[in-house]
């Protein structure tokens, strides 16, 4: 049992995967009885955010925390003051899906002094189907650039490759050689493969540890 907060941070490019990950990462944990607060630092994408399903988590019992423009038309979006509140709560797992890219890092940086107290794991969402993150070399850059302006350290990889429903087994996998890369260069472990289930049961057994199934709530089925 943690005795203050257990952070995980999501961050990575746009269109990582990133924000499906962070509610599925806080609905596992809710299911398993634990006290889950999600964090929407989001402030630089207004379309995929977790503000749009904040009801139904919360029927799950779980805190939601979003930017003042995630639920209003306004241009210039805020975050929280109850955000710092967090640092501070006991015995509660703490999910930030973080905006993309060095942009959105900016905003977590502000927290650096909060975070370095606590005990938090860094994940890099990676979908090496997007632009910018096809290569390894640009997924490494992408991530130094992600912790200088957050001003914090990246812990984890996690492969998110796919193409929403079109996603294959094969997809996933042509994704994790050019991660498994990554990991050699940085010394970083890949912690998770997430995947629908479809996908991860067509995945070789290996695997299986690292897999991480999901629920796909931001993406419409077309």
């Amino acid at each position: 049992m943690v005795k203050g907060p257990k952070i995980t941070v999501l961050t990575g490019n746009f269109g990582s995967g990133k924000t499906e990950l962070a509610i599925n990462m806080a609905l596992k944990a809710a299911k398993e009885g634990k006290k889950v607060v999600l964090v929407d630092l989001d402030i630089v994408n207004p379309f995929f955010r977790t503000a749009e399903v904040k009801p139904y988590l919360e029927e799950q019992g779980i805190q939601v925390i979003v930017p003042n423009f995630a639920t209003t038309n306004m241009d210039i979006p805020s975050l929280p003051a109850t955000i710092y509140s967090v640092f501070n709560m006991e015995d509660t797992y703490v999910f930030f899906d973080v905006g993309g890219d060095e942009d959105g890092a900016i905003g977590l940086g502000q927290y650096k002094p909060y975070f370095d107290k606590c005990d938090y794991r860094m994940y890099f969402v990676i979908n090496t189907r997007r632009p910018f993150t096809r290569h390894s070399e640009d997924i490494q850059e992408l991530m130094t650039r992600v912790e200088n302006r957050s001003r914090l350290h990246i812990t984890d990889l996690v492969n998110n490759t796919n193409l929403s429903y079109e996603t294959t087994p094969e997809v996933v996998l042509e994704g994790q050689k050019i991660i498994e890369h990554v990991a050699q260069e940085t010394d970083l472990p890949i912690t998770y493969i997430s995947a629908k289930k479809d996908v991860g049961e067509g995945l070789p057994k290996a695997f299986s540890e690292k897999l991480f199934t999901l629920e796909l709530f931001m993406q419409p089925k077309f």
